[in-house]
């Protein structure tokens, strides 16, 4: 094969489709915003050892999202405010039950994620179709329109500001929180802050993603960056670059295999997670030929 033909091959593999459609286009910012904004909010989960509360919180969006949807159908203003309202209020009522009852947060956390999913899904499967209910649980990232991308940018932007604030007060939550408490008053501006910052990016990446695979763009990205860099800058860097790499991976697969677009891109980075698993500085094979070696010092 030709050098020419080779390129035009490259071309119309890798880049083509990303120039060629507007639909490709927009799920590329899309993605791109999403990238920006929910990995170094995953960085933080992680972190503080809440990753798994980011997948309660993005089923809990469910259910006042299905209420703006019968309000006003598939509309993003209505379904954006009521997936930040029942988020917020599954936050602040799990908070408010662990702080008044023998419940720790993480079981009355559990508890209302468990209420809001089924909830939700009964919502959208009574009043709806199946379309519709596909719609809410796995996105439609190669359908964003200008309001959505607008949407999508606007929360990156804020996050990015939002994080740039709170950067020392949410570090020390993540090291001491006993010690943050003790000698300064954001404790609770960096804790619910950041809870805030969780909830509107669960809500942005439910319009592109879907309730289920939102979730995916915070925690994988994070969790793979950590097997390699220790530093967090580096490892809020790293964690966005495997986000967009996944992404355009992910959207190049959907348009070529015809995949559906969300599973597709998560995949992408569950394949990430997997070989820096195995590969990275941290993961089985290096960490644990280190740790060997430590061991036999001994």
């Amino acid at each position: 094969m030709s050098t020419a033909a080779m390129d035009v091959s490259l071309w119309s593999l890798l880049i083509g489709p990303l120039t060629e459609f507007g639909f490709m286009r927009r799920a590329l910012v899309g993605c791109l915003a999403l990238s920006l904004s929910c990995a170094p909010v995953g960085v933080f989960l992680l972190l503080r050892r809440m990753s798994l509360t980011g997948d309660a919180m993005a089923h809990a969006v469910l259910p006042g999202a299905a209420i703006g949807y019968l309000i006003a159908g598939l509309s993003l203003p209505a379904m954006t405010f009521g997936g930040v309202v029942a988020g917020l209020l599954v936050a602040v009522g799990s908070g408010l039950v662990a702080r008044s009852t023998v419940l720790r947060e993480d079981a009355s956390l559990a508890a209302f994620y468990l209420i809001s999913l089924a909830l939700g899904v009964l919502i959208v499967s009574t009043r709806g179709s199946n379309v519709d209910l596909l719609h809410v649980l796995f996105g439609t990232v190669l359908a964003l329109d200008n309001g959505a991308l607008a949407l999508l940018v606007g929360t990156a932007i804020v996050t990015l500001l939002a994080l740039a604030l709170l950067y020392r007060p949410l570090v020390l939550e993540c090291v001491d929180p006993q010690f943050l408490r003790s000698v300064s008053r954001l404790s609770p501006v960096a804790h619910y802050g950041f809870l805030c910052l969780l909830v509107i990016n669960l809500v942005a990446g439910f319009h592109a993603l879907g309730t289920l695979m939102a979730v995916g763009m915070m925690v994988l990205p994070a969790a793979a960056a950590r097997l390699w860099v220790r530093s967090l800058p580096a490892l809020m860097a790293l964690a966005t670059g495997l986000a967009l790499a996944a992404s355009v991976t992910g959207l190049l697969l959907s348009y070529h295999v015809e995949w559906p677009t969300s599973p597709a891109i998560v995949l992408c980075l569950g394949a990430a997670y997997l070989a820096s698993l195995v590969l990275g500085r941290n993961g089985l094979w290096r960490g644990g030929a280190r740790s060997a070696r430590r061991h036999l010092q001994r």
